[in-house]
């Protein structure tokens, strides 16, 4: 009897071992194995250290009190540091039990990389050969869900309107110093649902202003993932949202007096709620850097059957670096083939390479590069075609020629209000830190302009025309160079004078571009009543006699003449000429999207070279390789390409 009890016993204790590891064992919402931090060798230093740290992470010795884990294990290279956040109603033990999981799966699932991040719904683990503490992160670890019903089209306005309203409100109160956790829920009332529920939440490592920062580029991801959604959540390292048409979150011992209280029936079942979402990566995650160039290769006869020829009519521009054609697959794809001119100069290895490297570069607010075509002398560039051509076609009031048979309407600039002309900014402001900061690669774009912004069927941007586009490795900060190719009037005085170009050459040719976006006119063929000059040189004088709203279209139906100020004012920030006095592209997203955040007051733009000057004009400067050189402008009218030789 003795031993029946014990087999009993060791079985019902096996089986609760059993239950556990399966309990354990969970799928996690998502997860990130990060293989570009490295990979450790089985049975190192690294992986002993590694496991010892998972082994004694969750406890309540290491808790803070309020859901939050931080700790490291061993020294210098072989040292690993691990971070542990839960949603912040739930309760300790929950919590734990949590973390506990996600110690065990991780590893598991990312079994050699050095950098792993996974989510369940309640707590997240992120552990990695480095510190993370006070380091935002905002999309190179980033996933979504969403809600799969949609609000009908007549209250999709009013319903995100409330929503952001909601979600400002919770920002505050999750950044603000008093929210120990750094967590915030609410409610508002909403069209198409009673009402509508919110969580925010950033790790409390953060401060005021990185969590301020975080919550607003994660909100600039809803319109990209939940567009038309009634719930969805977007999820990150450092921070999260999360909002719903029930309630679907839990009281918390120290909720702030300012958060909402709401009472509502009880949340779905949770087979409900997990049928009610769909699960996607962000576009613009890094493809697979194995890749090969032969793998968007496109066969050269394809290519010239899909555009008739390369005919005329299927003409849709001509710059610097050859024409563009619209064409069609034989699957149906339409496509847009820039055919590069045949005295590039560009060997077919840095052809290849070049487009490997614009082939990595996936995000909403960039036209992606679909494949490529090199074959004896033709060079051709297969990207996705966008239907609303370019920016510059809606934004000047001027008919100009596209092709042999189509012409611009000058209707269509009063067709962009104000709120399609700011999600065009915010859009641009986003492709533009992509390329600069949480893309795998460091990317200056060059030749920002409004030719070079490509609008989608929804109005959304696309930033285009990567052909002069130059790769910075990751510290570094600037580059020179002795060929300067841009566009007269978006070029930054340093690029323009001296060769020198960074991120905030980008910021300058943004500023133009944001300038011209609220005016509607050309920045070197500025007209305003009796004043006709230059763009910048005019918006700086009225802004500083308090009459910026003289500066704006006429023809634009005005939305927040608030924001319509506020983004001005933006642009003069990035078209001073002192380079560090100019914004970061992360700073202007904030910017951008926080009318709580206090801006500088902008210096004197750059003028570097006025609105008079024809295609013979000249200009002194000292460049880089040459203490007084003669330059020449050798295209004008917002050409694809501007190119200034030493003579």
């Amino acid at each position: 009897m003795a031993e029946m009890s014990l087999l009993i016993f060791v079985l019902c204790h096996i089986f609760f071992l059993v239950a556990k590891q399966a309990t354990a064992q969970q799928d996690f919402l998502y997860q990130f194995c990060l293989n570009d931090k490295g990979n450790y060798t089985l049975n190192s230093t690294y992986h002993a250290n590694l496991n010892h740290l998972l082994n004694t992470f969750p406890s309540s010795q290491n808790d803070n009190g309020y859901g939050f884990y931080n700790l490291s294990y061993g020294k210098g290279s072989d040292q690993v540091y691990a971070i542990g956040l839960c949603r912040g109603d739930a309760k300790p033990d929950d919590c734990r039990s949590c973390l506990n999981d996600s110690t065990h799966l991780l590893p598991d699932i990312c079994p050699k990389q050095k950098e792993a991040v996974g989510w369940y719904d309640t707590c997240m683990l992120h552990y990695s050969n480095r510190s993370m503490l006070g380091s935002p992160n905002t999309t190179t670890t980033v996933f979504y869900m969403c809600n799969t019903h949609n609000v009908s089209s007549s209250n999709v306005k009013a319903y995100f309107s409330s929503l952001k309203r909601l979600l400002d409100d919770l920002r505050s109160i999750a950044a603000s110093g008093d929210s120990l956790r750094k967590y915030a829920t609410g409610s508002a009332s909403a069209p198409d649902v009673s009402t509508i529920y919110a969580l925010v939440q950033c790790t409390p490592d953060l401060s005021e202003l990185q969590c301020i920062h975080c919550l607003d580029m994660v909100y600039g991801l809803i319109p990209q993932c939940c567009d038309g959604k009634v719930g969805g959540r977007v999820v990150g390292r450092t921070c999260n949202i999360r909002y719903e048409k029930y309630l679907f979150y839990g009281s918390t011992d120290d909720t702030s007096p300012t958060s909402p209280t709401v009472t509502t029936a009880p949340p779905p079942s949770i087979n409900n709620t997990i049928s009610n979402v769909t699960e996607a990566q962000i576009t613009y995650d890094p493809v697979n850097e194995t890749e090969s160039a032969e793998s968007v290769q496109y066969n050269f006869n394809t290519i010239r059957v899909a555009t008739d020829q390369f005919s005329e009519e299927n003409k849709l521009g001509q710059g610097g670096f050859g024409a563009v054609y619209k064409g069609k697959l034989p699957d149906g794809q339409n496509i847009a083939v820039k055919r590069l001119s045949r005295d590039s100069g560009q060997g077919d290895l840095e052809f290849k390479n070049e487009v490997m490297l614009v082939a990595k570069l996936q995000h909403r607010n960039l036209v992606r590069l679909l494949g490529s075509s090199l074959e004896r002398s033709e060079r051709l560039l297969v990207y996705e075609f966008v239907e609303n051509s370019s920016l510059d076609h809606f934004i000047f009031g001027t008919v100009q020629i596209i092709n042999l048979h189509d012409y611009v309407d000058t209707r269509k600039r009063a067709n962009l209000d104000w709120d399609i002309r700011y999600k065009i900014i915010g859009g641009v402001a986003r492709g533009l830190l992509y390329l600069h900061e949480d893309s795998r690669l460091r990317i200056i774009h060059r030749d920002l302009k409004a030719s070079n912004i490509l609008l989608d069927e929804e109005m959304h941007p696309k930033i285009s025309d990567f052909e002069m586009a130059r790769l910075f490795v990751v510290n570094q900060i600037q580059g020179n160079t002795s060929r300067i190719v841009g566009t007269y009037g978006y070029m930054a005085p340093e690029y323009a004078m001296h060769g020198q170009f960074s991120v905030k050459s980008d910021v300058f040719s943004f500023g133009v571009l944001l300038l011209e976006i609220i005016s509607g006119q050309k920045n070197n063929c500025f007209r305003r009543g009796e004043h006709v000059g230059d763009l910048l040189s005019y918006t700086w004088r009225i802004w500083r006699e308090g009459n910026a709203s003289k500066m704006v279209d006429p023809l634009m139906r005005v939305g927040s003449g608030s924001e319509i100020m506020r983004c001005i004012h933006i642009g003069l920030l990035c078209v001073q000429e002192n380079i560090a006095n100019r914004p970061t592209m992360n700073v202007i997203v904030l910017m951008l999207n926080s009318n709580s955040l206090s801006l500088p007051l902008p210096s004197e733009p750059a003028f570097f070279i006025h609105s008079n000057m024809g295609s013979d004009s000249r200009m002194n400067a000292e460049s880089s390789n040459h203490s007084k050189s003669e330059f020449i402008i050798e295209s004008i009218n917002d050409a694809s390409i501007t190119e200034l030789y030493p003579r």
